[in-house]
């Protein structure tokens, strides 16, 4: 899928990846291009953020809405700190400025196709989920939630792919840079507060009323100024604080 509104760009773009074997459908505005996505399963969007009326920012929340694992590749000619977080706030997988190498935006394009790839159904069915125990909470990375006794949270692709990796790392600094370039591809977004935003909404998630925290164990992610953050059990008393469980479909 290519949302442009320039006329000459979506028949440049179009023909190139065409020509790449790719089957391209093209929109010139948000509002068509929301009908399309509705219509017609596509694997991937790039899309420009300067369009008639809704905006690609604006255009990107609704798709979210519809698939949140949808990936897609943004591009502008507003290059500042402020849109990019924007952007990826907007939880864009790829912020690219115009102007730009259209053999650049094929790589990051067939970059993000690949870490957006989902297994086959034969694959998940010999697939163990992955899941992760802290404290009162059951983390399914497989299935993206995350569970506290009755309470069920889904995640997004990158929320789950940010707290898998601070499961994997319990008690210990994972840097920014580090985070960021699994997620995203690159150290870049841990310059802004793409990387923030993410994880205060799983810090929420995490959240337990104080009351509450008397006989149960408070879970927090730990922010080190500056180098990254990191996934602690705090006042665990006797209880065990964390394992990770591989457990198949199959057993």
């Amino acid at each position: 899928m290519i949302v442009e509104s320039s006329l000459n760009m979506r028949s440049v773009l179009k023909k190139f990846f065409e020509n790449l074997k790719y089957k391209v459908l093209v929109f010139e505005d948000g509002e068509s291009a929301i009908r399309g996505f509705k219509r017609v399963k596509c694997d991937i969007c790039l899309m420009e953020v300067d369009l008639p009326g809704k905006d690609g920012y604006r255009v990107l929340v609704e798709l979210r809405n519809m698939n949140p694992d949808f990936p897609v590749i943004i591009f502008t000619a507003n290059d500042s700190k402020e849109d990019k977080i924007k952007g990826f706030t907007a939880e864009c997988d790829d912020y690219v400025t115009k102007p730009f190498c259209i053999e650049e935006l094929q790589f990051r394009m067939e970059t993000v196709l690949k870490r957006c790839s989902k297994p086959s159904r034969y694959q998940m069915l010999l697939t163990p989920d992955i899941v992760y125990f802290f404290g009162d909470f059951i983390f399914n990375y497989s299935e993206m939630r995350l569970t506290r006794g009755d309470t069920v949270q889904p995640l997004t692709r990158r929320e789950a792919q940010l707290l898998r990796i601070l499961s994997e790392n319990m008690n210990r600094l994972v840097p920014r840079e580090v985070m960021s370039r699994e997620i995203w591809g690159d150290s870049k977004t841990a310059k802004g507060r793409s990387l923030d935003v993410y994880i205060s909404k799983i810090r929420a998630y995490l959240k337990t009323e104080k009351e509450e925290t008397k006989n149960l164990l408070k879970v927090d992610i730990i922010s080190v100024h500056g180098l990254g953050y990191l996934l602690k059990v705090i006042n665990i008393g006797n209880k065990p604080y964390y394992c990770k469980s591989l457990t198949s479909p199959l057993s």
